[in-house]
């Protein structure tokens, strides 16, 4: 792996690691960064899911006590089973629906244009959901991921499959789709974490599975950078959101996305910036 290739396998870790978590997308910020890095080819999709892994373990690290304790109550304790069984009726529908319509969203939508528009689109949803919560028009009905009920799951996990548009953001739309449901702030955060586990590792080795075919030996130091690049942000990342949601709304993210969503529409449509399909 030359120097440049280990740069660009370090920037994009870092992307992916500093806003898988946060609700900007960051299978958006890949497409955008990787177009402006020129790392758009086959393998740079399949680069750009697998990395994810790597963020995943920085949220099994943070809440390892949580996993810890369900995994030993499992075979005995009735909430442990049911917060297992929630995360498992949350994750089936991006399972299905992926399947089915995975390879033409992949062939038609990820592109810089779609990323801008739903980043764009996105930032006003987090910007209404917002307002509800704070007019009280949303009610807090559930405080603590334990006390959710399967069909609470089952709704976010619906919500979970808008992420499969490039811009949307999984945890955007698990979080505020958790909040406008009737969940806490942090509730729906921490639900939206435990949910990437198995969501963000079953993409990552599905993806390898199904493009090993254009991956060989020589591409194992290109991946293992961008995971560990990855974990580390994303580390950094989780540990920071949790501290910044007891006291913020996500109405900054909101902007973010809007103003950035702008300065990519804008500098297409003027040449100013050839973002690469």
């Amino acid at each position: 792996m030359d120097f440049a290739l280990f740069i660009k396998a370090v920037i994009l870790g870092v992307v992916e690691g500093l806003t898988e978590f946060l609700p900007i997308s960051s299978t958006g910020h890949l497409i955008l960064a990787g177009s402006l890095l020129g790392f758009v080819d086959a393998k740079a999709k399949v680069f750009d899911i697998a990395i994810q892994t790597g963020a995943i373990f920085a949220v099994i690290l943070v809440y390892w006590q949580k996993i810890r304790v369900t995994l030993q109550d499992l075979p005995t304790k009735r909430k442990a089973q049911q917060f297992a069984l929630n995360v498992l009726i949350a994750f089936l529908p991006a399972v299905v629906l992926g399947l089915i319509f995975g390879k033409a969203i992949k062939a038609h939508l990820f592109n810089p244009m779609v990323v801008a528009t739903t980043f764009i689109i996105g930032g006003f949803i987090i910007l209404w959901a917002e307002k509800r919560q704070n007019s009280g028009e949303n009610t807090v009905q559930v405080s603590d991921t334990d006390d959710m009920e399967w069909r609470l799951a089952l709704k976010i996990g619906l919500v979970q499959c808008l992420a499969m548009i490039p811009g949307t953001s999984r945890s955007g739309a698990t979080i505020i789709g958790g909040m406008l449901l009737g969940l806490s702030r942090r509730a729906a955060t921490d639900f939206s974490f435990y949910l990437a586990i198995p969501t963000l590792i079953g993409a990552g080795v599905y993806s390898l599975y199904k493009e090993r075919a254009v991956l060989g030996m020589n591409d194992i130091p290109l991946f293992s950078v961008g995971l560990v690049a990855s974990f580390l942000s994303a580390w950094i990342c989780v540990r920071w959101l949790l501290r910044f949601i007891a006291s913020h709304s996500f109405v900054g993210f909101a902007y973010y996305r809007i103003v950035f969503g702008i300065i990519v529409l804008v500098t297409a449509w003027t040449g100013t910036v050839v973002w690469a399909d």
